[in-house]
């Protein structure tokens, strides 16, 4: 019986979703963003970010740098709230037992970045400089897994699993901080009405059949009554991709979260990710007084300290303390060693980062500073964890790497064919 061909549609879907794809993109559009934004043709960039469009009536009229940065990452959280539904249920969140390290180890690789960041910030005397505390506590999935790809062939895959779900909670934790810590005011009647909306949502979902033409303008009508509320509007992604069940029903040869996230996923690595890569980081270096000048400010140290430096220490130092203190432990596979060019690959702030740094310092000196921060130590940390994956990969492994008793069984390796199928 012969094959059938993949359409045109199904290759650019299976091309999108690599993970170096997806990390490609996002590299591509914050280049040509940052050249555009020092070239001779940097004011129309920013024009372009600056054009506004949307009813005005709704309140909605906003700027394609805010279009980018609270509708189209909605779409990224809308996949981070189906995978970590799928998680929660049926992967690797399910158990707290197995998931103790990785989810302790993303609590101790915010906490001590975000301490280290307040801790050079005091120190350099800005006391305004003190509300970025959060833009070093996130980790960027897409472009971590992405280097992790490239450069962790050999590894063991569990090292994958360890990461994904450090930066699953590292993401969920970080969407707790926008919700909690940047939301100034809070409207409850639009509240109200968008947490009935989800409910709808949540029924539509669950039926033998759904219709896109009805979640598509609910979902957008959530999301415009979130924004409204005062609550970041990509909180609404989260909210909605909660609500995607993670269990097969009526017989399906797949959960709905898989089948969600299999559509939505494109969209969101191949079109809103990069958009708002491109709007995010066209920092003027020329108009900032150079590179030297914006990178000596006490916001700009405090991030890169906290990107570079803290991620690691807060990964490696609590899996060890948990892994020597309780009885804990990673998964067979893994050493602490391992967890070196993990907590580097967790330094890779970017999207998300990003995005704090426009919520922290909204129409700020200190904005342009954190952003040419995030996007210098994301830079670092990448190259750091790129050349720690080579290194342990080349050194020899035990037949106990976790150090728990027993052989470890490991079967698939980053690279091989056995992950390629994933």
């Amino acid at each position: 019986m012969p094959t059938t061909r993949p359409t045109a549609a199904q290759r650019w879907k299976r091309w999108v979703t690599r993970e170096t794809t997806g990390g490609a993109l996002l590299i591509g559009a914050a280049i040509i963003a940052l050249v555009w934004a020092n070239s001779p043709w940097r004011a129309a960039y920013f024009d372009l970010s600056a054009l506004t469009f949307g009813p005005e009536a709704l309140h909605l009229d906003l700027s394609l740098s805010t279009w980018a940065a609270d509708g189209l990452l909605a779409i990224f959280f809308f996949v981070v709230g189906v995978e970590l539904k799928q998680e929660f249920v049926s992967g690797s969140l399910r158990n707290p037992r197995q998931a103790g390290v990785p989810m302790l180890a993303a609590v101790g690789g915010m906490v001590v970045p975000a301490i280290l960041y307040v801790t050079v910030a005091l120190w350099g005397g800005g006391a305004d400089a003190v509300h970025g505390w959060a833009i070093p506590t996130a980790t960027d999935i897409a472009f971590a897994l992405a280097v992790l790809a490239v450069f962790g062939r050999g590894l063991p895959t569990a090292i994958r699993t360890f990461l994904l779900t450090l930066a699953v909670v590292d993401d969920l934790l970080a969407i707790v901080v926008i919700a909690v810590f940047y939301t100034e005011t809070l409207h409850w009647a639009p509240l109200g009405l968008a947490l009935v909306g989800v409910a709808l949502f949540a029924f539509l979902v669950r039926r033998r059949r759904t219709h896109w033409w009805l979640l598509l303008p609910l979902a957008f009508l959530v999301w415009a009554l979130v924004h409204a509320s005062g609550i970041h509007a990509t909180v609404a992604g989260v909210l909605l991709g909660f609500t995607v069940p993670a269990v097969v029903l009526f017989g399906e040869k797949s959960s709905r979260t898989h089948q969600y996230e299999h559509v939505v996923r494109p969209v969101s690595a191949g079109i809103a990710l990069p958009i708002f890569a491109f709007f995010a980081a066209g920092v003027s270096l020329v108009d900032g007084g150079g590179v030297g000048e914006m990178i000596g400010q006490p916001v700009a140290i405090g991030i890169i300290v906290g990107l570079v430096v803290g991620k690691g220490i807060g990964v490696l130092g609590v899996t060890a303390l948990v892994t020597r203190l309780t009885p804990l432990r990673l998964a067979p596979g893994i050493g602490v060693r391992d967890l070196l060019p993990v907590g580097l690959l967790a330094g890779i702030g970017f999207t998300v980062s990003l995005l704090i740094a426009e919520l922290s310092f909204p129409d700020s000196e200190h904005t342009e500073s954190a952003k040419a921060a995030v996007l210098l130590a994301s830079v670092i940390s990448a190259l750091l964890a790129a050349a720690a994956l080579r290194w342990d990969a080349r050194r020899k492994r035990s037949n106990d790497m976790n150090e728990d008793g027993l052989p470890d069984d490991v079967s698939t390796y980053i690279g091989d064919a056995a992950d390629d199928e994933r």
